[in-house]
This record gives structure tokens, C-alpha cells and sequence, in this order.
């Protein structure tokens, strides 16, 4: 997808989710909301959802699409470099991450955002495959940032 139009087709899910964060203050009521928008707005979106930090693990949280890893091992995959560098991660190519977590083996690339609670500690993750190879880009970083700061400001 052309970044033009991406950025178009966020800017719709992003008026749309904000419309519905007002229905419940429940963070998790939003997070698997956001979730099931992105997953069915985003036709290369292949796996979308969250991971938790729970007692130094990453555990699986709201998602959609293929049947997920349940909890990931600590240091490893994307996830917990987003975690450990607090910030996004992009892979173009999921076989060239060092220590990959392949938890369907159609996933050919990843974007991970951290996740923070209204304390600024990070709490998780946003974890998104594609079964496309370089699906994401620096437009997908920003999108999903502003979407998922929607979780505690509305």
C-alpha cells in the first residue's frame, strides 16, 4: 500500500476508534477494540495484538488471526527488543532477525510498539505480522503510536 493512501486509511481507523474509546474507560475493553479495528481495516495486517509483561515474561494479550505463541521467552524475538530498547521495531524481514520468534511461519514481516500505562512504565507491547515481506514502514509507526495513545487519553 502507497504511504498516501495509508496514511489516509489510519486517519479513517483513527476517527473511527476514537469515536469508540468514550463506549468504556476498561483499558483492556479498548486495547482488544483497537485490536479488532486494525486487524480487519489493514488487509496486510496477518497477526495483530498484544503482549504483557507479567512476572519478566511477555504473555499473550487480545489479538486476531492465527492461534499465537502464549508466552514469549525472555531477551528474545522482536517483542522483547521493543521491550529492551523501548521503542518501535520494524523488520522488513523476520528471517533476517537475529532470534525470530516464529510463531506461524507465514509471517514474513513486524512492527512492535511499546506499550505504556498512564505512568509512562512500559507494560507491554503491540505486535503486528504481515504475510507480506517490508510491510511496514515509518507511516505505520506513527499511525499506530497516535492510535494506541487513544487507549488513556479519551
Amino acid at each position: 500500500m502507497d504511504k498516501k493512501k495509508k496514511r489516509s486509511r489510519y486517519n479513517r481507523i483513527y476517527t473511527q476508534i476514537s469515536e469508540l474509546m468514550p463506549k468504556s474507560d476498561d483499558k483492556l475493553a479498548r486495547m482488544a477494540t483497537i485490536i479488532a479495528v486494525l486487524h480487519h481495516k489493514m488487509e496486510y495486517f496477518f497477526w495483530t495484538g498484544y503482549y504483557f509483561l507479567k512476572d519478566d515474561k511477555l504473555i499473550v494479550g487480545p489479538y486476531q488471526g492465527p492461534v499465537a505463541c502464549q508466552e514469549l521467552e525472555k531477551n528474545t524475538g522482536v517483542c522483547w527488543a521493543g521491550v529492551n530498547r523501548q521503542e518501535p521495531v520494524v523488520v522488513p524481514d523476520v528471517e533476517q532477525f537475529p532470534g525470530h520468534i516464529a510463531c506461524d511461519s507465514r509471517s514474513k514481516s513486524e512492527i512492535v510498539l511499546p506499550i505504556r500505562n498512564d505512568r509512562n512504565e512500559i507494560i507491554g507491547v503491540l505486535d503486528i505480522d504481515s504475510s507480506e515481506p517490508n510491510a511496514f514502514d515509518e507511516a505505520d509507526q506513527e499511525e499506530l503510536a497516535r492510535i494506541l495513545r487513544l487507549v488513556y487519553e479519551v
